[in-house]
């Protein structure tokens, strides 16, 4: 039987620097956990912002924690639209060139415009050296994950990322598109498919 991956769906969010969380939410400012996520160290944090594209804004999005060395927003194919924006498919880390976005803090009314950061996630799997030995795969592999989750939208995803360290826990991560479009809400699994 072929190892089974968990698929999580990963809705749009926002990475930070420590320096733009400061612009944004002030001197000293630290981020709360409201949940731990499958990778470990990761979290979503309380603080929600908004972010505003060339035609409208969306509210209300969550920073994931803990900070990072680059700023990031991810969003869908269907946010970038509501936004406005040409946005590319870029994988984590990968913004050089990318949309612009402004960042509003709704609490205290500050700003963060990036020349660039606004991606749509490329669709991938993070897997632990181990994992990767196991299923015949090195880092920057691309592959095509079968999911069925019985809900009568059977999908397999091509382009699928494989992205290995031994900081990363085993599980595919898809937009909130990609995931309406196999239906995979609740507990989902897929398979690497040759």
């Amino acid at each position: 039987m072929t190892k089974q991956i968990l698929v999580e769906t990963s809705a749009r969010h926002i990475h930070v620097t420590e320096e733009a969380l400061e612009i944004l939410c002030g001197k000293g400012y630290k981020l709360e956990v409201k949940k731990e996520l499958s990778q470990p160290g990761m979290f979503l944090s309380t603080t929600k912002l908004n972010i505003i594209g060339p035609k409208r804004e969306i509210d209300g999005v969550s920073i994931l924690g803990p900070v990072r060395h680059y700023n990031q927003v991810e969003v869908s194919a269907t946010d970038a639209r509501t936004l406005g924006a040409d946005v590319p498919v870029r994988e984590s880390g990968d913004v050089k060139g990318s949309a612009p976005v402004k960042i509003v803090n709704p609490a205290n009314g500050a700003t963060l415009e990036l020349s660039e950061g606004l991606i749509v996630a490329k669709r991938h799997i993070h897997m632990a050296p181990e994992d990767a030995q196991e299923f015949g795969v090195k880092n920057g592999d691309i592959v095509k994950v079968h999911v069925n989750t019985g809900k009568g939208r059977d999908i397999i995803f091509g382009d699928t990322v494989i992205r290995v360290s031994k900081d990363f826990k085993l599980a595919m991560h898809i937009d909130t598109d990609e995931s309406n479009a196999g239906i995979c809400s609740g507990v989902v699994f897929g398979e690497i498919v040759k």
